[in-house]
């Protein structure tokens, strides 16, 4: 069982999550509600559904990835939620399972989180009480550590650093959302993304060129901004490690270079003044920390095609996913009349 979530569900959607017995559709907006009362009705189902609340909370995170403010474009305002309850309440196809919010990604503080349990308890305890909800929802959001989780151009594979002893820890994490959640006597339902998967996940790339521009140096490798999108898009930092044995004096001396992609936007890099060994043509770097939001964002630009996956479990490593090949970048394509 899962839960569907998202501003612009369409009716295939809908459909298809009804048909499969969805656990809860997590809805954003009153016109949303009406439509799955529709859908739900012309396939004679009840649709189970939960509010999005939108609980006006600052997450102290990249604008992009903030979804718990009222600029965002997510959930239904807290001043609005009980009437538009009591509307669901009202429609024959709906079934009210529960209450849920998430206010934003990459969040690395527990007060956030508190503050917007805190702001829903009285709404979860009179949603509980009138309706018989069976879980509230507090969503995601919980941040990795991106930056020193490795130390860049160690010969080291993970060099740990106590894990940046003022990064968010899970327990962090867990002592701001019992306290108030403990006291609703309701199912909570957590919904860990980038927590899980972001830093089990390396992308691969291999020098091509060393390039000097005037008192600018730089690594052009193989792969892009269409690869992994997080540096262009939000100007995230990615450790990134050769993956060779550094053997003199001279490839471990320290400098600054760019390491960019072969994408035709100069925002296409990696990386930009990061102190580095030397780095050689042909030279294979590891960029660390990929698992989330890196291949599910990839794109064809620039007829790119998308790579690999390896999956890798102690000394075994499988394919999980092929290469594209050209062939692959126009398969769908028609020939027009």
């Amino acid at each position: 069982k899962c839960t569907f979530t998202g501003v612009g569900k369409s009716r295939e959607e809908i459909e298809y999550a009804l048909e499969q017995g969805i656990y809860s559709f997590n809805v954003e907006s009153e016109s949303e509600l009406e439509n799955i009362d529709r859908i739900a009705g012309a396939k004679n189902l009840r649709a189970p559904i939960a509010l999005r609340v939108n609980p006006d909370i600052d997450p102290h995170t990249h604008e992009y990835i903030s979804t718990g403010s009222h600029e965002n474009k997510f959930g239904i305002a807290l001043d609005r939620i009980a009437a538009v309850y009591e509307s669901a309440a009202k429609m024959r196809n709906i079934d009210i399972v529960g209450v849920q919010m998430h206010i934003g990604s990459q969040i690395t503080e527990a007060q956030p989180f508190a503050s917007a349990i805190w702001k829903l308890a009285p709404i979860v305890r009179e949603l509980k009480s009138k309706y018989a909800i069976k879980f509230f929802s507090i969503g995601g959001g919980m941040g990795i550590i991106y930056r020193r989780a490795l130390e860049s151009g160690s010969g080291k594979w993970w060099h740990d650093h106590g894990g940046e002893s003022s990064a968010f820890s899970i327990r962090d994490y867990a002592d701001a959302i019992v306290a108030p959640s403990r006291q609703l006597g309701i199912r909570i339902v957590v919904e860990p993304g980038r927590f899980l998967v972001g830093n089990a996940g390396v992308l691969l790339t291999r020098v091509g060129y060393i390039k000097k521009s005037g008192a600018k140096k730089f690594a052009i490798v193989d792969a892009g901004m269409n690869d992994l999108i997080r540096p262009a898009l939000y100007h995230s930092y990615h450790e990134i490690v050769p993956v060779k044995e550094t053997k003199s004096e001279r490839e471990r001396k320290i400098s600054k270079i760019d390491i960019v992609g072969p994408v035709c936007e100069s925002g296409d890099f990696f990386a930009l003044d990061r102190e580095m060994p030397k780095l050689d043509e042909g030279d294979l770097l590891a960029i660390m920390s990929g698992g989330a939001y890196g291949f599910v964002m990839a794109s064809n630009y620039n007829s790119r095609p998308l790579p690999a996956e390896g999956l890798v479990r102690g000394d075994k490593f499988a394919l999980i996913r092929k290469r594209q090949t050209w062939k692959d970048l126009v398969r769908g394509e028609i020939e027009p009349l």
